[in-house]
């Protein structure tokens, strides 16, 4: 495909604060053995596009832990593969950094060198699962500057006030994008995925930096809906916008059924992430487990319901856990009862203890604790 994909890092902590202080949001853990980066990586794999470049912003290393050469999705290429763009430094000290204009700017050799004609932009806080060939099919179809994806399907209040929307006329035609505006009558779920030549990126970057602005979306995009002929691209499946603690929570649990594991994995080509060799997960006879998604190097003895474990969690006789999310190597000892919890990396939870949350917004524990 004569696309190059570009994954721009630029969501803020505070969307997950909760489970981002070791790491950027598209490094947090998602679906018992995921990342929120596999699923705009993987859908740029299966969409043909093997030119993917990172724009990375900072806590970046366990993200590029995870990526390492990139060859979980067959990126480690010698023409093209993955590329880490670091994030733009000031040449005067104390100098604020603004906005991800100067990421693309201080990367611009990066752009004007690759021989791809369109580029492919998303965000890493959109989970689902797309095929970028029939999007810039209807690009060129309809003759557009940018495509801009967007759901069709309706969305709550509440991501629409924590999120991007777009309205569009009845030739789908973009007329007006608000971010998180109070009032979402008329207004799709924007994805934050965009198609357009490369060209006109560098020119609208180019603008931008000339003009003082310094934010891709407000500037270069939504300042510019009367000067260039914007059209939207719906999409009707499955999608998760993952920008607070409720809606990672909500999401997750989504993947509990069944229709929905299926259509996130497995519509339109597989989601790939990092390989960790790791045995089959043990059951003892004492443990009961019921409607869990449940990783690998598990060692389940306990009882484990309506509840998501990632690889290696170990859940002891007498503990039970229930609609949780337990991330990679977390103990669970004897006697414990855990309800609406959220468990980051490597935490310990000792004999006994009860810890509940709500369903509208859970307990968390952060990563490395000890309770």
């Amino acid at each position: 495909m004569d696309a190059m994909g570009i994954i721009n890092l630029n969501d803020p902590d505070g969307y997950i604060h909760e489970l981002t202080q070791y790491r950027p949001p598209a490094g947090v853990p998602f679906g018992g053995r995921y990342r929120l980066i596999d699923f705009p990586l993987s859908n740029l794999v299966n969409s043909g596009i093997t030119n993917v470049g990172i724009l990375i912003q900072h806590k970046y290393r366990s993200l590029m832990d995870h990526l390492r050469s990139g060859k979980e999705w067959d990126l480690a290429r010698k023409r093209d593969g993955l590329f880490l763009l670091p994030p733009a430094t000031s040449a005067y000290p104390g100098e604020v950094h603004r906005g991800d204009v100067e990421n693309f700017l201080s990367n611009m050799d990066y752009l004007i060198r690759n021989r791809q004609k369109y580029v492919v932009i998303s965000g890493a806080i959109t989970v689902c699962n797309m095929n970028y060939r029939q999007v810039i099919d209807y690009h060129e179809k309809r003759g557009a500057d940018i495509t801009i994806i967007y759901s069709e399907k309706d969305c709550s209040e509440e991501d629409a006030s924590q999120s991007l929307m777009v309205e569009v006329d009845q030739d789908r035609r973009v007329v007006d994008m608000q971010v998180k505006p109070h009032v979402s009558h008329n207004k799709k779920l924007c994805m934050e995925m965009f198609v357009m030549e490369k060209k006109l990126l560098i020119s609208l970057i180019r603008d931008c930096v000339s003009h003082g602005d310094y934010d891709f979306i407000k500037h270069c995009i939504i300042k510019n809906i009367g000067n260039l002929n914007m059209c939207g691209y719906p999409y009707n499946g499955y999608v998760a916008r993952i920008h607070s603690l409720q809606s990672y929570y909500k999401h997750n649990m989504d993947l509990l059924k069944p229709e929905v594991w299926q259509e996130l994995f497995f519509r339109e080509g597989f989601i790939y992430t990092k390989v960790k060799d790791e045995p089959p997960s043990q059951y003892f006879e004492s443990a009961e487990t019921s409607n869990s998604l449940v990783s690998g190097g598990c060692r389940i003895a306990g009882k484990v319901e309506n509840s998501i474990l990632f690889r290696g969690v170990k859940v002891a006789e007498g503990a039970y856990v229930k609609n949780s999310i337990i991330m990679q190597k977390c103990e669970i000892a004897a006697g414990t009862v855990l309800e609406n919890v959220v468990c980051d990396k490597d935490v310990q939870v000792a004999a006994g203890k009860h810890l509940r949350g709500d369903a509208h917004y859970p307990f968390v524990i952060k990563k490395g604790m000890v309770i």
